[in-house]
């Protein structure tokens, strides 16, 4: 079980997490708010690519400060845009870097290499290269490159940003059907219809916590409160940018 306590978090003075605890339980569960709400801090918490300064976050209770190693061989993480994640220069190569150091000998990690790539669509490009990947291959492949590692959980940071609407489908519906829980970050609300639970994050803290359509219809009213108030500002008003992300 994932759990956070009282994490706080800053970046150069600037509070973008504020006391947030949570237990993370649920098979699917959907994190949604505004770009500098504080979800994608929260989500690169979950395995240990940022520690708070403040708190703890657990998985089994095993602290992401101490077991950063172990946890994030357990959660693993999927980035907005696939080309920070591709590394390697062939779709093969990509997916079967994550099985390096796993103990697996070659006829094993081609195997799982093999088995990953039919079951996402790219058994015909285990030799291509990577870079010339359609966007939502490449999103696949980022996919495929985390999977092919068995993690228990797999976070999502809003995977569907750059594709198309028929690859934002394919992505959504490859989700549904993972075995593993799922943290999902999206503004592509009906992606969230049958999740179990969604935390509505607003300044850093989570402002609703509850089922889809009761989490979607607060921040719907939330963000159009915003936007309301946001239309009688003058020109050069309060700049909207999510918080940085290392």
């Amino acid at each position: 079980m994932l759990q956070l306590e009282n994490v706080r978090h800053a970046y150069e003075g600037r509070t973008v997490l504020s006391d947030v605890t949570a237990e993370l339980v649920e098979h699917r569960i959907g994190i949604i708010g505004a770009n500098g709400s504080g979800k994608s801090t929260l989500a690169r918490m979950l395995n240990g690519l940022i520690v708070p300064d403040h708190g703890r976050v657990l998985l089994d209770g095993r602290d992401t400060r101490k077991h950063a190693r172990e946890i994030r061989r357990r959660v693993g993480f999927v980035f907005p845009d696939p080309g920070t994640q591709i590394i390697m220069p062939t779709v093969g190569e990509d997916v079967a870097i994550g099985l390096r150091g796993s103990g697996l000998d070659r006829a094993e990690i081609d195997g799982r290499v093999q088995r990953i790539l039919r079951r996402h669509g790219l058994a015909d490009h285990h030799d291509h290269p990577a870079h010339l990947l359609s966007g939502g291959q490449k999103q696949m492949l980022a996919l495929a490159s985390v999977l092919v590692t068995s993690p228990e959980v797999l976070v999502c940071d809003e995977p569907t940003t750059l594709l198309d609407l028929r690859n934002v489908k394919v992505i959504e519906r490859t989700l549904r059907a993972l075995p593993q829980q799922v943290i999902l970050l999206t503004h592509h609300l009906d992606a969230l219809a049958g999740f179990d639970r969604v935390l509505v994050m607003d300044e850093g803290r989570i402002v609703f916590d509850g089922a889809p359509t009761a989490a979607v219809a607060h921040y719907t009213d939330r963000m159009e409160r915003a936007a309301a108030g946001a239309a009688e500002e003058p020109l050069g008003g309060h700049p909207d940018g999510d918080e940085p992300v290392p």
